[in-house]
């Protein structure tokens, strides 16, 4: 039995929270820009609970950029599909199984482009969503015509122009668009990139004033673990469960925030944030980016090293192991937090880091270290140098516990093999993959084996840093002291130890 409009009466609304007829009905107030298990577990999570609430009240069309599919998987299921929500609550384990009506019609821009533009002449139709990864908000200088351009920004630049045209440039007509690709500031960056296709394209000077100034580019903040579609043996016990199939459904942590950017206007349009929790809309976002990305992600970089080398596979497993999940939280709660370039109240940020360490540890998601590691170089730069300075400035010595963070990282980028081009460590008796760019740099370093000339190499690359990392008093020969006791003793033993000073 294939997930339905048909079937809904017959599944128990005890275990899934169903939606009622009426839900079909609502007008089409949302387009989305992708269809991607992530944005249907979190945008359109949050639209479908507020339209359940009766608040809202409006459906999603949803674009589908690439290919020229028409989206049968959801004309198949009616647009419906599974979100399965599990997680650690307040310490306790919770699931949500809830079949999701937010979304009227899948649209494929290769073979549909024209009914996607008369959406623009919908009045009701007010909101524009994008998740077209990191990738998509890029300028493609492109002209616009009567055919789908190539590029998302082309897409939404045509939707705009032809929104101007629908209703005359009038002021009520723009639009809220809310990105939620993982950029920073990206809706002030696709703003940049909409203006400046809209001057190569050469539009009317009028055009260009609404868009500039009538439709509200919102930055914004997504934060939630989507692991897309389970295993087979997991997607069979689920549907033996549920008592159907769906080939759309996903899985999701609890936990979920979308800090989006905007005045009283944004949260008019967005009535969907009044019944969920974590939406937040805030005429400055800067606390919600900072909180993730020093508590969440900050942590994750200062740890995924440490914690792979040492052995673990998953995040969950090195936060249960009692030596090291102790080391991790202290990391976070008293160092990290201490470290956080904006003014924060401490009260957040322990009951953020309180969230991360239940995010951490649970056990329906399986969260590799290994895969943190991507990119590690300039995730390193980006999440925990501001951390570095910022406890330098503040206490005049580098924190014990981010120097082992940095150590695990200069290790973990040992690569004993490069083969076809890519390049490999070892450890934990097998090989690893070193997915980074500066994997290269640090091939050649480890030459020597000597951990002292590979931190001095590492600190004298300012390029790569984009700062002068021997300006930090005392972190140099902190890093060096480290890094050899680690190689030395292991992992394990050396944060044990720095743990028991720490408590003497």
């Amino acid at each position: 039995m294939v997930l339905s409009k048909a079937i809904l009466k017959d599944l128990d609304a005890n275990k899934l929270e169903l939606p009622d007829e009426k839900i079909f009905e609502l007008p089409e107030k949302v387009l989305q820009f992708g269809t991607g298990v992530f944005i249907r577990s979190f945008a359109d999570y949050f639209i479908d609970k507020a339209n359940k609430n009766n608040v809202f009240n409006g459906r999603i069309v949803v674009v589908k950029s690439t290919g020229n599919g028409n989206g049968n998987k959801f004309e198949e299921q009616d647009g419906l599909y599974t979100v399965c929500s599990k997680g650690i609550e307040n310490g306790v384990v919770k699931e949500e199984f809830i079949v999701n009506a937010a979304i009227s019609r899948v649209l494929a821009a290769g073979s549909h482009w024209a009914e996607i533009l008369k959406c623009a002449h919908n009045p009701e139709m007010k909101i524009v969503i994008s998740n077209t990864t990191e990738v998509g908000i890029q300028l493609v200088q492109e002209k616009i015509s009567n055919m789908a351009p190539s590029s998302f920004p082309g897409k939404l630049l045509a939707f705009l122009m032809e929104r101007y045209r629908a209703f005359g440039g009038s002021k009520e007509s723009g639009m809220v668009i809310i990105p939620a690709e993982l950029i920073p500031d990206n809706g002030t960056k696709l703003k940049e990139i909409i203006i400046a296709l809209a001057k190569y394209n050469e539009v009317d000077e009028s055009l260009l004033a609404w868009i500039e100034n009538d439709n509200v580019f919102c930055n914004s903040l997504v934060d939630r673990i989507v692991s897309g579609k389970p295993s087979k043996d997991e997607l069979a016990k689920l549907e033996s469960t549920l008592g159907y199939s769906d080939t759309l459904l996903s899985v999701s942590e609890l936990f979920s925030l979308w800090a989006i950017e905007g005045d009283d206007l944004v949260k008019e349009v967005l009535s969907f944030s009044t019944e969920n929790k974590g939406v937040v809309i805030s005429e400055n976002i800067d606390l919600y980016r900072e909180l993730k990305l020093r508590l969440l992600n900050g942590t994750h970089t200062f740890n995924c090293g440490l914690a792979f080398l040492a052995g673990f596979e998953l995040t969950r497993d090195a936060m249960l192991d009692k030596e090291y999940g102790s080391f991790a939280t202290a990391l976070m709660h008293e160092d990290i937090a201490a470290a956080i370039p904006i003014s924060i109240p401490a009260e957040t940020k322990a009951a953020y880091a309180n969230d991360v360490i239940e995010r951490f540890c649970n056990p329906y998601i399986d969260h590799q270290w290994v895969s943190i590691t991507a990119q590690y170089t300039s995730k390193m730069k980006m999440r925990n140098l501001p951390l570095l300075f910022k406890y330098n400035e503040i206490f005049g010595v580098p924190s014990e516990r981010m120097v082992a963070g940095f150590a695990g990282y200069l290790l973990f980028m040992k690569a004993v093999k490069l083969e076809d081009g890519k390049y490999y460590g070892f450890a934990n008796g097998k090989e690893y993959p070193i997915a980074d760019d500066a994997a290269g740099f640090y091939y050649n370093c480890w030459k020597g084996n000597n951990p002292a000339d590979v931190v001095a190499a590492c600190f004298a690359n300012k390029d790569m840093w984009g700062a002068d990392l021997t300006s930090l008093i005392g972190f140099e020969a902190a890093v060096v002291a480290k890094l050899t006791e680690i190689i030395e003793s292991g992992v394990m033993n050396v944060l044990n130890r720095l743990e028991l000073n720490k408590v003497a």
